[in-house]
């Protein structure tokens, strides 16, 4: 019912293949993966290479954020280097049917991801070519920021539209949460909707040597959470 998707944003360099690992073994569901180009968001982070680097290193599928602008460029290359689901900002493609046309022609999921003042009308008219839909709950380009409240209302819409959809046509859109997300709100957000929880510094910031995967009571703490929700 819910999946855990660390964030590769908050792990260790150098230790990356390693920390993949322990992670997926610790009970994550999916490898999260930032990219981040300096353009789109003030940052600059990692690209197809590191993603096809890591992709023997696990069969989890793993979830490609594309934060760069323009997308449909490097969309092709990540499909090839290894990542099953491929979401981008609205803002960042020209022809957002295009861009998510891409992307499934590549044989991954698609998916637009809403910065927390962007609107979800961009989800009129494309809904068919989408998988998962990201809410982000903090603005790009940062690890360890604070989850922004008022994306519990964004949640909640997002939910009763996907919710409609599929009453309608029978096919099931994931809604993926990124930002802030820790033990003792997970339960909130899946509460307001939300059934897939992307944390970085939550994950890999609470490492424990006495673990057997060192990040095993992290992901049973979060787990725990949910489980009061599903109950």
């Amino acid at each position: 019912m819910f999946r855990i998707a660390p964030s590769l944003l908050s792990a260790n360099f150098a230790k990356l293949g390693e920390e993949v690992s322990n992670v997926v073994a610790a009970g994550a569901d999916w490898i999260h993966f930032d990219v981040m180009d300096n353009h789109y968001v003030p940052n600059l982070t990692i690209g197809p290479l590191v993603c096809e680097a890591i992709r023997p290193v696990t069969t989890a599928p793993i979830d490609v954020h594309l934060m760069v602008k323009p997308v449909d460029r490097i969309i092709p290359d990540f499909a090839k280097a290894g990542a099953n689901i491929i979401t981008f900002h609205p803002e960042a493609s020209e022809h957002i049917d295009r861009s998510l046309g891409l992307i499934r022609d590549a044989g991954c999921q698609a998916g637009l991801v809403f910065n927390p003042a962007t609107p979800l009308h961009y989800l009129d008219h494309v809904m068919d070519k989408i998988d998962v839909v990201l809410l982000m709950s903090v603005n790009p380009g940062f690890g360890g920021q604070k989850f922004i409240p008022e994306t519990l209302n964004k949640l909640r819409a997002a939910r009763a539209r996907l919710d409609a959809y599929e009453a309608e046509t029978g096919r099931h859109i994931l809604l993926e949460i990124d930002g802030g997300v820790k033990a003792d709100n997970i339960a909130e957000i899946a509460r307001a909707g939300a059934d897939t929880f992307v944390a970085g510094s939550a994950v890999f910031g609470a490492a424990k040597e006495s673990d057997p995967h060192r990040y095993d009571s992290v992901i049973g703490g979060l787990r725990a959470e949910l489980a009061t929700v599903a109950a």
